[in-house]
């Protein structure tokens, strides 16, 4: 079994404390942390991670006893440097004291060459040794569905920004392949994370990754298995109303979903989660997401 955590919040700094309170571990201890936002583009949540969401999770990290931080992340289509500017990431670090890396001006020596077995990738594709060699991996996600053939955007689909974009097709690659959400999955098939908290507040229903329409989901969800939480991810969409593709057939059927499952990077099926709530208000949303599985 492993555990998801659900809170129903509209409250990021509440649901980011609330996240890892219910799960209650801390991997982070005397370990220096790799954070992994969704900074896709400069656009406004859910496009990309919520600043206060950031922060608070720094924050966290910091109390829990992490010996450092280092946000490792590049964006895409948009220009990473520009887009971090733009943000203020670089005025937080100063703020708050965390490294900042550019992945898209690393030079090639900073990434290692991955081949999973069975693999949809030509060649393989480079991956970010940072996270390679991390001793502990915190990601943070968004809730939205993805216009461009992945059809969700959720914690499998971050992993993307730790393949190379600049002076490789990597990203053409993906984009133009019939097995696009099968390779997404083979991207988490490489590296190992502690913890995944999923900003759910707003949701793209249809669009994304950058623009869609927006509703009011009211919701974080966090855990340490990717599967159960894009799993989590894809019943709370269908359950605001989305796309044919993120709504037709069963949850695990989905082939992002369906391909990590055969890699074996988390659960294979909805039987292995067990939920962790807050309030009446979170158990039920956990009811409506049940239903979704039926």
């Amino acid at each position: 079994m492993t555990k998801v955590a659900v809170i129903s919040t509209k409250d990021r700094v509440y649901g980011v404390n609330k996240s890892f309170e219910l799960l209650g571990i801390n991997p982070v201890k005397g370990k220096k942390v790799v954070l992994k936002p969704n900074f896709n583009t400069a656009d406004p949540p859910p496009a990309s991670t919520h600043m206060d969401t950031f922060r608070q999770i720094v924050v966290k990290i910091q109390e829990m006893g992490a010996k450092s931080i280092t946000v490792a992340e590049r964006c895409g289509p948009a220009d990473t440097e520009e887009t971090f500017n733009t943000i203020g990431l670089y005025k937080l670090a100063d703020e708050l004291g965390f490294e900042v890396v550019n992945l898209s001006a690393v030079p090639e020596e900073e990434y290692v060459l991955k081949k999973p077995e069975g693999s949809h990738w030509k060649d393989g594709f480079l991956f970010a040794k940072i996270y390679d060699e991390a001793e502990c991996v915190i990601e943070t996600c968004c809730l939205k569905t993805h216009m461009y053939g992945g059809h969700f955007t959720l914690s499998m689909k971050n992993a993307t920004g730790l393949v190379p974009r600049e002076g490789y097709k990597y990203m053409n690659e993906l984009h133009s392949s019939p097995h696009q959400r099968k390779m997404i999955a083979e991207i988490n098939a490489v590296y190992k994370w502690d913890i995944v908290i999923m900003d759910g507040v707003l949701a793209f229903v249809d669009g994304g990754p950058m623009e869609g329409t927006r509703q009011e989901a009211n919701v974080f969800v966090a855990g340490t298995d990717k599967i159960a939480i894009d799993a989590v991810g894809v019943a709370l969409l269908r359950i605001l109303g989305t796309t044919p593709e993120v709504s037709e057939g069963p949850i695990f059927e989905q082939e992002q979903i369906a391909r990590a499952v055969d890699l074996g990077i988390g659960v294979s099926s909805f039987d292995e989660v067990e939920f962790v709530i807050d309030s009446s208000e979170s158990s039920n949303i956990v009811d409506q997401i049940n239903a979704e599985f039926q």
